[in-house]
């Protein structure tokens, strides 16, 4: 379903609203959901969030990265979800420009890796620190993802939207405290 959302675009601030686009559809193992797309048609800004049908408590999500079956664990993270890899102290907050998307863990790390190899062609990869760090990051992923070295993936999710789909995914609620210091990036329109 397509529609207009009479809210000014968070990025550009353009007064002509939002085009919002909606879709419900089952997830397989995860249930109904219903993705949600805004787009500014005046500079291009988009944000998907994925919301469950069922109204689920702020919540944290973990899976040991020891093998390459759980790389293939599905993930749903929403666009209020921080990542982490621990062991590697890798983390994405969510922002303005946060999406949710669905993936694989192995795919979660090449979103990581891709981020990274963005810093090694930008200006700062002129120091020697910046490179050396960037590259052993890098490094750390590959020998994760070839199973010679073990790390976890960790979903902290204060509206609740994430999770990990495997055997091994262990979760559980977040604290009041997680629960106010995470960020949750852009807050949907209120639609009346």
């Amino acid at each position: 379903m397509e529609s207009r959302v009479e809210q000014p675009c968070p990025t550009c601030l353009s007064q002509d609203g939002l085009t919002m686009l909606t879709l419900t559809t089952e997830i397989p193992y995860f249930g109904e959901h219903t993705q949600i797309t805004l787009i500014c048609d005046s500079c291009g800004w988009k944000h998907t969030d994925f919301i469950p049908s069922e109204g689920l408590k702020p919540g944290a999500w973990t899976l040991p990265l020891d093998s390459e079956e759980n790389l293939s664990a599905r993930v749903v993270r929403s666009s209020s979800c921080t990542v982490r890899i621990s062991g590697l102290d890798l983390e994405v907050t969510p922002g303005s420009a946060s999406s949710g998307f669905i993936s694989n863990v192995e795919g979660v790390i090449k979103r990581f890796e891709d981020a990274i190899s963005i810093v090694l062609k930008g200006p700062d990869s002129e120091i020697d620190d910046v490179r050396d760090i960037a590259n052993d990051l890098l490094e750390k992923l590959e020998r994760v993802k070839n199973g010679d070295s073990s790390a976890e993936i960790v979903l902290l999710d204060p509206r609740g939207r994430s999770q990990i789909l495997h055997a091994k995914a262990v979760s559980r609620d977040l604290t009041e405290d997680e629960v106010t210091t995470l960020q949750v990036g852009y807050d949907l329109p209120h639609l009346e």
